[in-house]
């Protein structure tokens, strides 16, 4: 089995366990699983896991701490998965590094769906290892270069005041400084559409359906709670950056419309 076909699946409910595990054993993946959250955190430090299935409400440990705990060293994708449907459960969990938030009871083929349009984001972790930074970079930035530019050895930056980024590796360089694992797999794709946008306002709908993979289900309806959870992940991004909303360096809010890039 390959790699990237290994999925872990946390849940204390011996019923809604073996139905994720069977979803994800005929989605093609080599599947392990667990009970209570530590049990879980152990499960994705051993089997490095494409993608986790994880409950909130579970027993010692929630679903938010174990959520915590495995952003601390991985980049799997974390799909949550809860009875609680209150708009601030949902944020809680996408702000405990969570990349998607599904409610009980759920549809196989749904989540089916979003597991899908996460796979097809490329999965590169984000910032486990290092790539050099290439010398005349800041320079570049610091003299108003194009948005991209290649190095020698092949790799293509984007850049925008002193920020960085080199997709295919997923790292992000502040000002010289590697921020690592800070970023979640949401964030990064946010920050990447963003860069590659330039000054074109992207909507929250844009973001939305860019962190989907497509329309999928057929609808590019933007409902409340995915609204609010791009202000989320935005809110988070810029934290990360330590960039502020209301003076911003990198992006701003166009109000009512959505977001783009800092004029240079």
């Amino acid at each position: 089995m390959e790699q990237d076909r290994v999925a872990v699946v946390i849940e204390d409910d011996a019923d809604i366990r073996a139905l994720l595990h069977t979803v994800l054993e005929q989605a093609g993946f080599e599947v392990h699983t667990a009970s209570a959250g530590l049990e879980g955190v152990e499960l994705v430090r051993q089997h490095d896991p494409i993608v986790t299935t994880l409950d909130v409400s579970m027993p010692g440990m929630d679903g938010f701490e174990t959520a915590r705990r495995i952003r601390a060293f991985s980049s799997t994708y974390l799909v949550m998965l809860s009875a609680r449907s209150e708009e601030i459960d949902t944020l809680q969990g996408l702000d405990a590094g969570a990349d998607d938030y599904v409610t009980k009871p759920f549809r196989p083929r749904e989540l089916r769906a979003r597991i899908d349009a996460m796979l097809r984001r490329p999965r590169q972790g984000l910032g486990f290892g290092t790539s050099e930074v290439p010398r005349h970079a800041e320079a570049a930035v610091d003299t108003l270069a194009p948005a991209e530019f290649d190095t020698d050895d092949g790799d293509t930056w984007l850049a925008h005041k002193g920020l960085l980024m080199q997709p295919n590796n997923r790292v992000v360089v502040v000002d010289g400084e590697e921020l690592g694992t800070e970023l979640t797999r949401s964030e990064f794709e946010i920050l990447r559409e963003l860069l590659e946008s330039g000054r074109r306002v992207l909507s929250k709908q844009d973001l939305a359906l860019m962190l989907r993979g497509e329309q999928y289900l057929g609808s590019d309806f933007l409902g409340e709670s995915e609204a609010r959870a791009i202000e989320v992940h935005m809110a988070n991004l810029r934290r990360k950056l330590r960039e502020s909303a209301t003076l911003p360096r990198w992006i701003e809010t166009v109000r009512g419309v959505g977001y783009r890039l800092t004029a240079r």
